[in-house]
C-alpha cells in the first residue's frame, strides 16, 4: 500500500497511522517515486522515526558489523514480489520458521503487522493468550526472533499483532494475505521496485531506525509545550534552470527550456535545447518528476544529470548552491 504524507518544498508534515478504510498513511516519512521503465525508487525514508533496528544477515552468513560494511560494497537483494489485482506488492514471508506467509509489502506503513493466525502459528501469541484490546485482535506490540523475506533473514524483529480490517478486506476478495511488512524491514534499504520483473532489490544503507512504538508513547506521555515549528529536512537549493514538457511529447525525458547566466547548472555545462533525461540516476520523464528528484538534493552535492544533446548522450556534473 502506498501512501504517502503531504510534502513542499523543504518542509515535512507529519502524520499518523490512520487504521480506517485503506488509510494507512507515513509517520514522519518521505517516498519519492519516479517513472520510466516499470520500475520506482524508494529514498530518504524516515530518517527521525522508525522500529527497533533489527540485525540482518544473509542466510548462511554471520551478520555483517558496520565495519564490515565499510570495507565492502553493500550487496543487493533481489526479492520476488506479487503484483495483486488491487495494483498492492504481496511477499512471501517466514516468520519463526513458520510459513510461508503472504505479506504486503507497504512503503507506508510505519510498522509490521502480523494476523492473529500467524501469530499463534509462529509463536508470538500463547496458546491461551487473549487480545489486550477486543478492537480488530489487538494482541499489542511482539518481538519477531527470525523474519525471513527472499534471501534476506533479519533477527529481533517488532511487530504489531492485529486483524487489520483493510487487510482483511483484501483477503476476502484476493486470498488469504496474514499482515504488512512496513518500516521495519525496508528503511534499513535503498529499494528499487521493478514492476516489469516483479523484484525488489534492496540495498543496505547502513541506517539503523529506532523504535517507533516506543516514541509514539512518549509522545503521548510527553507532548510538547506550545505550538511546534516546522521541521526543515533539507533547505532548498539552487539549480538555475526550467523545464517542460508538451502534452503531446511521449519521449523519454523532459526540455531544459532556459539556464539562468551564471547559476550551478550553467556551470555545470547544461543548455536550454537538452534533453534531460535522468537527475541523479532518477528517471526525469516529467516535470513532477523533476522536481521530485531536484528538491532532495541538498545545497553543495555534486549531482550527475544524463541529458541527450544533438542525438548523443552526456553526462554532467551540477552542484546546487543554497537558494536565498
Amino acid at each position: 500500500m502506498s501512501f504517502l504524507t503531504a510534502m513542499s518544498t523543504g518542509l515535512l508534515h507529519r502524520g499518523w497511522w490512520l487504521m480506517g478504510l485503506g488509510l494507512i498513511s507515513v509517520i514522519g516519512g518521505t517516498q519519492w517515486l519516479t517513472s520510466g521503465a516499470g520500475a520506482v525508487e524508494v529514498a530518504d525514508l524516515f530518517q527521525e522515526k522508525g522500529i527497533a533496528a533489527p540485525s540482518l544477515e544473509k542466510k548462511g552468513e554471520g551478520a555483517d558489523t558496520r565495519q564490515d560494511k565499510a570495507e565492502e560494497p553493500a550487496k543487493p537483494l533481489v526479492i520476488p514480489f506479487e503484483l495483486l489485482r488491487s495494483r498492492h506488492m504481496a511477499v512471501q514471508v517466514k516468520v519463526n520458521g513458520k510459513g510461508p506467509y503472504r505479506l504486503v509489502f507497504d512503503t507506508g506503513a510505519p510498522m509490521n503487522l502480523v494476523s492473529n493466525k500467524l501469530a499463534r502459528e509462529a509463536g508470538l501469541l500463547k496458546k491461551n493468550e487473549r487480545p489486550l484490546l477486543p478492537l480488530f485482535g489487538m494482541g499489542g506490540p511482539k518481538t519477531i526472533e527470525t523474519l525471513e523475506i527472499g534471501t534476506a533473514k533479519l533477527h529481533h524483529v517488532p511487530a504489531v499483532v492485529m486483524d487489520h480490517p483493510t487487510v482483511g478486506a483484501m483477503a476476502r476478495v484476493l486470498g488469504p494475505i496474514e499482515g504488512i511488512i512496513g518500516f521495519p524491514f525496508f528503511a534499513r534499504y535503498k529499494t528499487t521496485i521493478d514492476y516489469q520483473k516483479r523484484e525488489l532489490t534492496l540495498v543496505p544503507n547502513g541506517y539503523e531506525p529506532k523504535d517507533v512504538m516506543q516514541g509514539m508513547m512518549e509522545r503521548l506521555m510527553n507532548p510538547p509545550k506550545g505550538k511546534p515549528e516546522p521541521r526543515i529536512l533539507a533547505p532548498a537549493a539552487l539549480w538555475g534552470f526550467e523545464v517542460a514538457k508538451g502534452t503531446d511529447d511521449n519521449q523519454e525525458g523532459v526540455t531544459v527550456v532556459r539556464v539562468l547566466p551564471g547559476s550551478p547548472a550553467a556551470e555545470g555545462g547544461l543548455r536550454a535545447g537538452d534533453r534531460l533525461l535522468t537527475l541523479d540516476d532518477r528517471w526525469t520523464d516529467s516535470v513532477d518528476d523533476v522536481y521530485a528528484a531536484a528538491e532532495v538534493i541538498p545545497p553543495g552535492r555534486a549531482v550527475k544529470l544524463l541529458i541527450r544533446r544533438d542525438e548523443q548522450q552526456l553526462r554532467l556534473t551540477v552542484t546546487p548552491r543554497l537558494g536565498n
